[in-house]
């Protein structure tokens, strides 16, 4: 195997590992979560009010609110599969396959589109 096939072959498990250990984080949080749900017996946070914010779901993190805790797990589970598509551009870029680099660049500024916009609403 040439040094270039087994580059790319160990970027794609790393590529492998960041799914694995994004899906499994995002798992163990929102299950502590929804833990903390059941001992508290809701959320920690007055009817139809969430955290919207970073800055709010970090503070309630902090003091064990339940629905800061389930929204940072899908935070994770969220940011998983934009680091791969980080990644592979990375990956691509090493093979020297520009077209592919940018077309990942797009699907990557269209994932940043979409959740700024998600986020302003």
């Amino acid at each position: 195997m040439t040094d270039r096939k087994k580059e790319m072959a160990q970027i794609e498990l790393v590529i492998g590992k960041i799914l694995r250990v994004g899906v499994l984080v995002s798992a163990t949080v929102l299950i502590i979560g929804m833990i903390l749900f059941l001992m508290h017996g809701g959320t920690g946070y007055g009817e139809h009010q969430f955290p919207t914010t970073f800055a709010m779901i970090f503070q309630g993190m902090a003091e064990l609110k339940a629905g800061a805790v389930i929204m940072f797990g899908l935070f994770c589970l969220i940011l998983t599969p934009v680091l791969r598509v980080v990644v592979s551009i990375y990956a691509f870029a090493k093979e020297e396959d520009y077209l592919y680099v940018w077309i990942t660049v797009i699907v990557l500024v269209i994932l940043i589109i979409g959740m700024t916009i998600g986020f302003i609403k």
